[in-house]
Parts: structure tokens; sequence; C-alpha cells
């Protein structure tokens, strides 16, 4: 049992020196301005193909791990911004949208680059670009699973005509969203920790820190979800009309200090396997 703590306060130890805390803080602001003109990015690709319905299971696949008393009021105004968009807006603000978009990733890029202290030597440009890829990537990825979230209901409809007993088996399509949201965050976190840092790990050695993130980011969900239940009155008193956006910039900034607590992990352990110098070398050095 002490293993594990040590590690653990080891590992909170470089995110205290890492400034942990305020790099979750950028993190969470840096999603919640990128959420949008991500979803707009997403409404323009699934104009373009002809599926515009399709962004709006995008917005509510993106949401589906989130707690209701944020899902909802976030997904309500998501559906507003969606209903306002031209056809155009692939053509007219792909640009901007790419940009604010990446920044998002961007800042994961610094936070993991800081929890495994590697220095980043490529040019700004150069990330941003690859940042920008990885939007695209994304976008065009969701929609494929939004595609797919369309039309298994209706291949329900049709298995149910022919085999009536499975009708009461309805579940099977929330249980389905909720894997296929879960597998989403799991392969986002995967491609996240190996690519984005400037010094690249090993599966292995990842495998620690995801394992821990996406363990305490369900906790985290469920027990802030409660929170919210109980508390949520007190953020509409104090915030307003900012309620909304503080109820889901708290609860990013949660998920944001998990998600560098479980790189800062991965680093330590890297740490406690290195080779640890013999006496008369550390002596040399003095």
């Amino acid at each position: 049992m002490m293993r594990p703590l040590r590690l653990f306060l080891a590992a909170f130890d470089r995110f205290i020196a890492h400034d942990g805390w305020a790099i979750a803080s950028h993190i969470a602001l840096s999603i919640l301005m990128s959420l949008f003109p991500f979803l707009i990015l997403v409404t323009g690709l699934a104009g373009v193909f002809g599926t515009e319905n399709l962004a709006n299971e995008v917005a509510r696949l993106l949401l589906e791990a989130w707690p209701k008393e944020i899902a909802e009021p976030v997904a309500n105004e998501i559906r507003s911004v969606l209903t306002a968009i031209r056809g155009d807006a692939l053509a007219v603000g792909a640009v901007l949208s790419l940009y604010f978009a990446s920044s998002g990733v961007e800042s994961l890029r610094i936070g993991l680059n800081r929890a495994y202290e590697a220095y980043e030597w490529r040019a700004w440009w150069i990330t941003r670009l690859e940042s920008i890829g990885y939007v695209i990537a994304a976008a065009l990825a969701l929609i494929a699973f939004a595609f797919l979230i369309v039309l298994f209901p209706l291949g329900w409809k049709t298995m149910i005509l022919w085999v009536p007993r499975l009708e009461p088996f309805g579940w099977v399509l929330g249980l389905g969203r909720v894997a296929l949201a879960s597998l989403i965050i799991a392969f986002a976190l995967c491609t996240a920790h190996r690519l984005l840092p400037a010094g690249r790990m090993g599966w292995s050695a990842l495998m620690p820190g995801i394992a821990f993130t996406l363990t305490f980011w369900l906790l985290g969900g469920l027990l802030f979800g409660a929170y919210l239940g109980s508390f949520a009155g007190a953020y509409v008193t104090t915030y307003a009309g900012l309620a909304t956006a503080m109820m889901a910039l708290v609860f990013l900034y949660v998920l944001s200090a998990i998600f560098l607590l479980g790189a800062e992990i991965n680093g330590a352990i890297e740490d406690q396997q290195k080779p640890r110098p013999k006496l008369a070398e550390a002596l040399s050095t003095f």
C-alpha cells in the first residue's frame, strides 16, 4: 500500500513543481473556447457531405460522458449556435475555426511537455499545423462515428422486424452510445500521450497514467454530477447568466488536473526506473 502512495505523492510533487494548477486552468479555458469552433467546423464538413444533422449527433457524442447537469445546458447552447450556422460556414470561417479549435490541442501539448519534462524543439508553426491536422482528423472521425450512430437504430429496427424477441433489449442502444463515447475518450487519451509531447514514450510506459486518468475521470464525473445536483443553485446565485459557462469551466478544470496528474504518474514511474548514480560518481561531481 505504501508504494502506490509514495508514487502518487511523487507525482503530485511533480504536478506542483510543473505549475499543474495553472496549466490545468489554461487547458480548461482552451478546451471550452475551442469546443464551439470545433463544432462549427464539424457542421461545415458535415454539410459538404450532405449530412448536416450529423453535427448534432457529434455534439451529443462529445457530451455523452459529461454529467447531465452540465451536458444539458451546454447542449442547448450548442444547438442554438449550430442552427444559426449557414451552409457556407466551412468556406467562410474554416481558418478561424481551425485555429481556435487547435488551441485546445496546443494546451494539451504544453501540459504533457511539462509533465514529461520534454523540450519542444520544433517551430511554433509546425506544432500548430500538426494540431490543425489532429483537429481535422478528429472532426472526420467523429462524423464517421455519428454516421454509425444514426444507422444503428435503423439497423436495430430492421432486426426487430426479423426477430421480434429482440425488442425488450432496446437498452442496448443506450449502452452502445456510452461504450462508443468511452472508446473515443480512451483512444483520444492514448493518442495525446503518444503523439503530442516532444519526447515519445513507449505504450507500456504510458498505460499507468492513462488508466489513472480514465478511472478518476469516471469518478470525478459522478462526484461532480452529484455535487451539482445539490448545489447547482449556488452557481446561478453567484454567476447569474454565466452559470452554465462557469459550471462547464470548473468541470473541465477538474478533468484537466486529473489528466496532468496521470501524465505526472508516468513521469514519476520513469524517474524511479532510471539507474541511480553510484556513490563515487555522485561525489565526483562536487
